[in-house]
């Protein structure tokens, strides 16, 4: 009761009211003639009771906060504070000087009232701290702080800063933001157009730049034919990033002949103007590492990603290929060994690849070895090709591996360029020049600084762009015999489903050119067999399988030993069923849950499992949650796939065609 000084009088006037009704009640059945005075003595009392409670509630307070307080030097000073400034007990008010009553109160008296009636949303703790606590009444804007003191009394006060906040607000919503804007892949897709043509979609592009801009207080320059600079307010950043980029919508959705995409970089949140610019090419740099059609923002606090519908733009010079593949023979040349590796499980297109570069570094004569766990594989089957051919020597456990590294010693890592989905990180971290080859979509987390960065999100498989790097290798010693020929076909065709999905004019090139190396299709579609058991685990992991939204989802325990294989084959098999436009093939492993995804094209697995942690491409991605268990897991990700549906909904209808 003692930090309800008011339900405690209340209650002890309760109980005085009931203890005069039971002595009237006894003087009545003894002395009837005294009711004509007792009666009007008591109506006296309640009246009294209720007209004075206030100065009754103030006398008790004077009580209640001790002589101590009451006409002393502290009242004094608080009383005569500019800033509003209460006695608490527990959270009743039972002091106030004039400025809390005539600011907070509009000149109302509430002793012995709750103090959240007074300040809604106050908390004591936070006040206490040394920041205090924001809180709003009537328009103005107050800190408040509080003083724990002896016996559950605190000395609570409020300083006005309504004037420095609302100026800090203007100066945050006020701070600027650079966006780096370019067309993708501008050169392709005006190569076949006339000029006047041409103009007439960069007309159409630069209308509908203008208009959108046109609503914030910035700028927007053309720097180049494909590339413009625009320069907004925070406060219509936020405007632009709650809309979810729907300029990305707008540009795609423009009918003028060509398929029009837009990848933008933004900075914001930097020290200044120049350290924005500086984030917004790096966010530039992540779109378009990501396939472009998609903005990506970078905060001190990391990045964001938005948009990414599309496939990517598949590019036709192959200049790039020859100047990366002089560059990585240097790198070869230049080392006394090489270690190649690819990401955690490996499957045919990392070692398929990996197996390429092995070529390459044999054709000039440097030694290399391929790290990959034998035990922790998707492609056992090609590995054990090529210890029947004897070459099993080439592949050895990363802790082997990590024996030979020298000073010298380049590492090639081989389809990922995350740092936490490398086979080995001791490697990675030990060797002093790395290089990097890999064709999905770039996430957070990428490999920093590498010596060499082959990074092309549109090309099919990293095979395929190691069999672009194997004809610009000088030598016949660098051509790929048949069964690494073999060993590269099977990776693109894994990646690609046999041809299928996420194929190009190079994709098909590059098959031709390892068929002409000897490839054999029949040989490449044994290394896709399994075994019975592995069919089995399959074949429950579909039959378990649900649909959700367009997707199938299917759960499962953990699976027995080296029948990891069956998951991502599962997943594959799952889009052979009618009004599946995605699989997602959950997995206990562990005290984690391991995610296989695939799509047919139109749904990005890539952005879905990104909001779990994971990544990939397009068409394929996967992710490993940890500390998880299987329920909470199959939750997280259904709403996951439930918020990319929302936003190809908002997309749908924010791209409309664009009005002359």
């Amino acid at each position: 009761m003692r930090d309800r000084p008011r339900l405690t009088l209340e209650l002890v006037c309760a109980a005085l009211l009931a203890l005069c009704c039971v002595l009237t009640a006894v003087l009545a059945v003894l002395e009837p003639a005294s009711l004509l005075v007792l009666v009007p003595a008591l109506v006296l009392i309640a009246v009294a009771l209720i007209l004075g409670g206030r100065h009754i509630r103030r006398a008790v307070c004077r009580a209640v906060s001790c002589t101590k307080f009451e006409g002393s030097e502290l009242q004094l000073s608080l009383e005569s504070l500019h800033l509003p400034a209460a006695l608490l007990s527990g959270k009743t008010m039972v002091w106030y000087n004039d400025a809390f009553r005539q600011r907070l109160l509009a000149g109302e008296d509430a002793f012995l009232q709750p103090v959240s009636r007074a300040l809604p949303g106050l908390d004591l703790r936070q006040c206490a701290e040394e920041k205090g606590q924001n809180l709003e009444r009537a328009g103005r804007r107050y800190t408040a702080f509080s003083a724990p003191g002896a016996g559950g009394y605190a000395i609570l006060y409020l300083t006005d800063d309504t004037e420095l906040k609302n100026a800090a607000a203007e100066y945050a919503a006020s701070r600027p933001a650079y966006l780096i804007i370019e067309v993708d892949g501008y050169q392709e897709l005006v190569a076949d157009l006339r000029d006047s043509e041409r103009s007439h979609v960069m007309e159409a592009l630069n209308r509908t730049l203008e208009q959108y801009f046109a609503r914030t207080n910035g700028f927007l320059r053309r720097v180049s034919v494909s590339r413009y600079i625009a320069v907004v307010e925070e406060r219509h950043m936020k405007e632009i990033v709650a809309a979810r980029f729907d300029l990305l919508d707008k540009v795609r959705s423009l009918n003028e002949g060509v398929q029009l995409t837009l990848s933008i970089g933004v900075g914001r949140g930097g020290s200044c103007l120049k350290e924005c610019q500086q984030m917004a090419q790096q966010s530039l740099d992540m779109a378009l590492g990501r396939g472009g059609d998609q903005a990506a923002v970078k905060t001190p606090d990391g990045f964001e990603f938005y948009g990414g519908v599309t496939r990517s733009v598949e590019k036709r010079s192959r200049v790039k290929s020859r100047i990366l593949a002089n560059a990585l023979v240097d790198l070869v040349r230049q080392a006394d060994s090489v270690v190649i590796m690819g990401h955690r499980m490996s499957d045919l297109d990392a070692l398929g690849a990996a197996v390429g570069v092995l070529r390459i570094c044999k054709g000039l004569d440097v030694p290399a070895v391929i790290a990959v766990r034998r035990k922790a594989t998707l492609a056992a089957n090609l590995i054990e090709e090529f210890e029947k051919a004897g070459f099993g020597e080439d592949f050895i456990e990363p802790e082997k591996a990590a024996e030979l590294v020298t000073e010298s010693t380049l590492l090639v890592v081989v389809d990922t360029h995350i740092t936490n989905l490398v086979e080995s990180r001791e490697l990675l971290e030990k060797c002093g020049q790395v290089a990097v080859i890999d064709h999905h979509r770039k996430a957070v987390g990428h490999i920093e600084t590498p010596v060499l960065f082959c990074h092309e999100p549109y090309a099919s498989s990293t095979c395929e762009l190691v069999c672009e790097l194997l004809q610009y290798v000088p030598g016949e010693a660098t051509n790929p015999t048949p069964l690494e020929a073999q060993a590269m076909l099977a990776g693109i065709m894994l990646d690609t489903r046999s041809f299928a999905l996420h194929t190009g004019v190079r994709t098909f090139e590059a098959a031709a050119y390892l068929r002409r190396m000897g490839a054999v299709t029949e040989e490449v579609r044994l290394l896709f067999n399994s075994s019975l058991e592995e069919y089995t685990v399959k074949s429950n992991l579909v039959e378990s399988a649900r649909l959700y939204m367009g997707c199938a989802v299917s759960v499962s325990g953990e699976l027995p030993p080296g029948m990891a294989v069956a998951v991502p084959q599962a997943a594959n098999d799952l889009l052979t069923i009618n009004g599946v436009g995605a699989s997602f093939v959950a997995v206990q492993k562990g005290d984690g849950v391991n995610i296989s995804a695939r799509s047919m094209g139109k749904v990005n697995v890539q952005v879905i499992l990104e909001q779990l942690g994971g990544g990939g491409h397009m068409t394929m991605a996967g992710a490993q949650l940890k500390n998880v268990s299987l329920d909470h897991a199959e939750q997280m990700l259904c709403d996951a796939i439930a918020d990319y549906r929302r936003q190809q909904q908002a997309s749908a209808k924010n791209q409309q065609p664009a009005q002359p």
